[in-house]
């Protein structure tokens, strides 16, 4: 599997991703997180257009952040869109941070269980004392192409969510 050396920076310190970079035009890779338990994969998502929104840990304020500003500006989508927050944490804390931040629109998804999503999408870092995920945004349209990429340069920074909206927007 391929790693890129120096593809971030964690708090400045250049840390290297595992897995390919996804590119726009191209198919969405696969893989298999859990919703709560239940094994969830690309085609048990929705045919419609899909954000994934990647965070290290939802108990970190710039996480939280970005989980609470998706979920905001999707709000006046409804249910035309599926909208998904990815990451290492476990499911119970992904179901507890959404009950006690009163977010509904936006679905977890857990990669604790093989890392895939991270592997699959080239966004697991190296190199920490504890796995976790860069901090990226994907859209993905009805058929499963890949229609907008962020990788956040410096994973303590917020990601481009005016970007992110209008290229979810532009597929409803």
């Amino acid at each position: 599997m391929e790693t890129r050396a120096a593809a971030v920076t964690f708090k400045g310190d250049p840390k290297a991703l595992v897995g390919s970079a996804v590119q726009v035009g191209q198919p969405a890779p696969d893989f298999k997180c859990l919703d709560g338990l239940a094994p969830v994969t690309l085609a048990d998502t929705p045919a419609k257009p899909r954000l994934f929104s990647v965070v290290p840990s939802l108990d970190t304020p710039v996480c939280s952040r970005q989980t609470k500003t998706f979920e905001e500006g999707l709000a006046a989508l409804g249910d035309k869109v599926a909208c998904y927050t990815v990451s290492l944490d476990l499911p119970f804390a992904q179901k507890r941070f959404c009950a006690a931040e009163g977010v509904a629109n936006m679905k977890t998804l857990s990669d604790v269980h093989n890392h895939s999503f991270g592997k699959g999408y080239g966004v697991l870092l190296e190199g920490l004392p504890l796995s976790l995920l860069t901090r990226a945004v994907f859209v993905v349209d009805a058929a499963g192409k890949v229609t907008y990429v962020e990788y956040v340069p410096e994973v303590t920074s917020d990601p481009n969510y005016t970007d992110a909206l209008e290229a979810l927007k532009k597929l409803v």
